[in-house]
């Protein structure tokens, strides 16, 4: 038989025993995946899986990390499709990525495909992502004013590549931005 524990006044039981009030998991091990999961959400906003492995890695239970991933849902904190949405617009106005560099980027972050899919699609459409490679094409043309032709089209094609556009883009792109000049060695 258990004596039933009467504590003094103002005393209480060790904050480690002490459970939640739905039975689960203890309100140390809660409150220190609330506080993990909050101020990772300070920094930047967070997919499911980011805020999952962040929790992981901070040696949380796996059902103390299901029961906060599932709250921070429930509140709005963590959304992967406005996460998407944000980050497909965000990227391509600072950066000037394009839709390969921005799926690739959502990949990483590991959103799931459908959602990758439909936040690429109701941003735009290939022409204003034309438009996009070809305004980054001329302002980088301007810096390659002092090579030759060849060089400039190797540096502008492979510039472009990187931030994500497709071959059919860059090459209308680069043609556009390097059309007038000169081919072959300049002498001065």
């Amino acid at each position: 038989m258990v004596a039933q524990v009467t504590y003094l006044f103002g005393a209480e039981p060790a904050e480690d025993t002490k459970k939640s009030a739905d039975g689960g998991a203890p309100d140390k091990a809660r409150r220190r995946a609330e506080n993990v999961s909050l101020n990772g959400l300070t920094r930047r906003n967070l997919s499911r899986w980011e805020i999952e492995k962040l929790l992981t890695s901070r040696d949380v239970a796996e059902d103390v990390i299901a029961a906060e991933v599932e709250r921070l849902e429930s509140v709005g904190l963590i959304d992967d499709e406005a996460l998407a949405e944000t980050l497909v617009r965000t990227q391509r106005e600072r950066k000037g990525l394009g839709r390969q560099a921005l799926i690739a980027e959502l990949r990483r972050r590991h959103i799931d495909q459908e959602i990758i899919d439909a936040a690429i699609e109701t941003d735009d459409g290939g022409d204003a992502e034309q438009e996009r490679a070809n305004e980054l094409a001329e302002k980088k043309a301007r810096s390659l004013s002092s090579y030759d032709q060849e060089t400039a089209k190797r540096r502008l094609t492979g510039f472009l590549m990187r931030k994500g556009y497709s071959s059919s883009v860059v090459r209308t792109a680069t043609n556009a931005a390097l059309g007038g000049r000169s081919s072959g060695v300049q002498f001065r």
